[in-house]
């Protein structure tokens, strides 16, 4: 093999709640260090560097630099990388595609479908944004502007499209990432829907988004070109905040796949989130990654009227040890074509398995399951996919 049976047995620990990513990092590069060593090219290998010929180049060189000036590209002095970096770079793109397609070979032979998450724009120091400069707006940043819950709005650093670049060679740089993606995932959930509607920018260097402004993409042209490229359209829209009634006619008139989330439902009186509000192509999330899980959302989160309404929508008294399980229900039941439950909801874990909360930097993404669910749970979640209509068959 590629590694020793010593350096297997020097990374061996036991499962823990928590990631440590730095252990992690220091982990797998040992691992992959070693297996590179090993390693002698093969048939397999070129093929892998033929078929992803498009990003696998760019990326491998752009990772080697990166590592050799440790810096962002804009402040690189080195600019011509090691060959020997490159191939690295690249063999462990080889080994994390072939465990990937296995494992979705496994998953899809098992009836399961994977959704993969497209964020919208890529980070400014990025293999993407490095080789394709022209395709972005450099001079700003994107966001979104002050709304009651975040006064000085969101700023997020990336840079955003220039659209008029894109319109210019028919979109294709995003089609392609796009297609990429879909041989990686099943359905594909866009992230920040309205963002490829209108977007909002602020000129870069700003400390909020207070000073931003919005913008008008060219939306038709290219959903019709995703139409025409993807004619099943296995698209979900991340449509969630505030979205106009342009985004509403555009999502519906190509045929996005709505989300809707179950958290969000029970704060106003007749919430497009509330399930008699749903029509079938949507999904219900009863939480999604950036909320805090059901059992401590109904005690923190939601006030007494908030609870009376939730309570009322049911018709039965509810608490932190059963609301995950009625929720879960309510979601399983409702219309929507698809229905998303979070472990944390299904395990009925409370905030200290919260996986990402916006707006801060530590602690996110460090949650992790350390055992397998209980087979009571399985034959629960199987016997609601019954009554419901939701087997897979």
């Amino acid at each position: 093999g590629l590694i020793s049976k010593e350096t297997l047995d020097r990374v061996k620990e036991k499962p823990s709640q928590r990631v440590d990513y730095s252990k992690a990092y220091f982990v797998k590069d040992l691992i992959l260090e070693e297996a590179f060593r090993n390693f002698s090219e093969d048939r397999d290998f070129w093929q892998f560097e033929e078929e992803n010929a498009h990003w696998l180049e760019d990326y491998a060189v752009f990772s080697a630099l990166k590592k050799k000036n440790q810096s962002s590209w804009d402040r690189w002095t080195e600019l011509k990388p090691d060959p020997l970096d490159v191939k690295r770079e690249k063999f462990r793109q080889y080994v994390f595609y072939r465990q990937w397609f296995r494992l979705k070979s496994y998953a899809n032979e098992k009836g399961v479908r994977i959704v993969g998450d497209l964020p919208i724009y890529p980070a400014f120091d990025s293999a993407d944004v490095w080789k394709n400069q022209r395709l972005f707006r450099l001079d700003v940043c994107a966001g979104v502007p002050p709304d009651y819950f975040s006064p000085e709005g969101q700023l997020w650093g990336n840079p955003v499209y220039n659209w008029q670049a894109l319109r210019e060679e028919n979109f294709e740089w995003l089609v392609r990432r796009i297609e990429h993606s879909l041989k990686l995932y099943d359905l594909l959930r866009i992230d920040h829907f309205r963002g490829f509607v209108s977007y909002y920018v602020v000129p870069k260097g700003r400390q909020n988004a207070k000073e931003g402004w919005w913008e008008r993409a060219y939306p038709e042209e290219f959903f019709s070109l995703l139409r025409d490229r993807f004619p099943e359209f296995p698209f979900i829209a991340e449509d969630l905040g505030t979205i106009d009634r342009e985004v509403e006619e555009l999502r519906d008139r190509f045929g996005f796949v709505s989300t809707r989330v179950l958290a969000f439902a029970f704060f106003e009186p007749n919430s497009t989130h509330l399930p008699h509000n749903y029509n079938q192509n949507c999904v219900v999330y009863t939480t999604t990654h950036d909320n805090m899980p059901l059992k401590d959302w109904f005690v923190e989160e939601l006030n007494s009227a908030d609870r009376k309404r939730l309570e009322r929508y049911l018709g039965k008294s509810l608490d932190r040890e059963n609301v995950s399980r009625e929720l879960i229900r309510l979601a399983y039941m409702s219309v929507a074509k698809y229905c998303v439950i979070p472990m944390q909801d299904l395990l009925n874990l409370g905030k200290e398995s919260r996986m990402n909360a916006p707006g801060t930097a530590k602690g996110n993404w460090e949650w992790r399951m350390d055992q397998l669910p209980p087979a009571e749970l399985s034959l629960w979640l199987l016997g609601l996919s019954e009554v419901y209509q939701r087997l897979n068959t």
